[in-house]
């Protein structure tokens, strides 16, 4: 068994090298996790309250995707955009 050890070069940067990994890991999950889970809870629920089998159930899944999927996009534009920032680089370069 290997371990590597990675080393900050730059000493004034406090920040560890896996917490940016670890922080759109975590908001992508979320926006994955949350608007699907509460569609399809509620769409249950209402589908029982109203008598509506599966019309309310499939609308909120669908509903649900489409959250989840804006929310991913503008999570990775804004993962995107802070590593332009970081390293300089714009869109012409």
């Amino acid at each position: 068994m290997a371990l590597f050890f990675v080393e900050n070069d730059n000493k004034n940067l406090k920040v560890s090298w896996w917490k940016p990994g670890v922080e759109i890991f975590s908001q992508v999950s979320v926006w994955i996790v949350v608007p699907i889970v509460f569609a399809l809870i509620f769409g249950k629920m209402l589908d029982k309250q109203y008598g509506t089998e599966p019309i309310i159930f499939l609308v909120f899944a669908g509903v649900g995707f489409l959250l989840t999927c804006v929310g991913i996009v503008r999570v990775v534009k804004s993962y995107i955009k802070k590593l332009k920032d970081i390293t300089g680089k714009s869109k012409d370069n």
